[in-house]
């Protein structure tokens, strides 16, 4: 690494690509969503499938996941936080997100989220992700009514 790297400047960087990735979630644009994730992401999402490989495999899985939250999305990330490298960072925090019911009652969750990122050609992309959810480990029951 190098040592006159400015830190501050770089998790700066990298916070503005998750707040930007966090925005085309709630606009629920598909492409600006895609647009963050490097061609070979490694994606551990809490949806359906145990991974998924490939910005085409999922774009398809966040695709099916907007489909899901009809109106308003709500996709926060409120104490997001990075560590970063000159080439490689990650951002962790809690994120919540799910849709907003037609009559404004929100339907969003709390959910674990972890991005790590690479700089490459002076851009920053994510190169894997990981969503989670907290389970009662005697019922198998993901536990989404948990708040910080």
């Amino acid at each position: 690494m190098n040592a006159g790297i400015d830190r501050t400047n770089v998790a700066a960087e990298v916070g503005a690509v998750m707040e930007s990735w966090s925005r085309a979630a709630r606009a629920m644009d598909i492409d600006g969503v895609v647009a963050h994730y490097a061609p070979d992401i490694l994606a551990f999402d809490a949806v359906l499938q145990l991974q998924f490989e490939g910005v085409a495999a999922y774009r398809k899985h966040w695709t099916a996941c907007l489909a899901m939250c009809p109106g308003q999305m709500v996709f926060e990330l409120p104490d997001l936080q990075v560590t970063a490298g000159d080439d490689v960072a990650f951002a962790y925090g809690l994120l919540r997100c799910g849709p907003a019911a037609e009559q404004g009652e929100e339907k969003a969750c709390w959910m674990r989220l972890t991005s790590c990122l690479r700089k490459t050609n002076g851009k920053w992309a994510i190169v894997h992700e990981h969503f989670s959810a907290p389970f009662d480990i005697e019922t198998g029951k993901a536990l989404f009514d948990l708040k910080p």
